[in-house]
């Protein structure tokens, strides 16, 4: 499922809608919709912040003709997220264990799920640094 993804400014709780990539290589700054994936040298901005940056001095802007718009969930993202409720909020059910000659009801311990396995390294990041991990071979 995507998570909502907000405007880089710092202070700004707005959600993102364009992105700005600098093409170092041609001195250009260029701004245009959101991107599918946040990737590590592109800035998600908010409408107001994506129509008011520029670029360096001597840089060349490139911008997006048109409105920028708020992507929005699809169907998939919708019905998962609806799932998750139902899972979170389910009453869990105990075994029932029959009553003992005695009239009283004996309860069995339950063992807890074993734990997962440990999950694979993820990529650190630190200030504008990103570290990747090594494609697998």
């Amino acid at each position: 499922m995507r998570a909502l993804r907000r405007c880089c400014r710092p202070g700004c709780p707005n959600p993102a809608v364009a992105t700005l990539t600098y093409v170092y290589s041609d001195s250009t700054a260029v701004v245009g919709p959101l991107a599918t994936v946040d990737e590590p040298h592109s800035w998600d901005l908010c409408a107001a912040h994506g129509s008011r940056i520029t670029a360096p001095k001597g840089w060349d802007m490139v911008r997006h003709e048109g409105a920028f718009g708020a992507i929005a969930p699809d169907e998939d993202d919708l019905t998962a997220l609806a799932e998750a409720v139902r899972e979170a909020g389910a009453p869990r059910t105990l075994p029932t264990v029959p009553d003992s000659p005695a009239g009283r009801t004996e309860f069995t311990p339950v063992t807890p799920p074993p734990a997962p396995p440990p999950r694979p390294a993820r990529t650190g990041r630190r200030g504008h640094l990103r570290v990747l991990p090594d494609p697998p071979t």
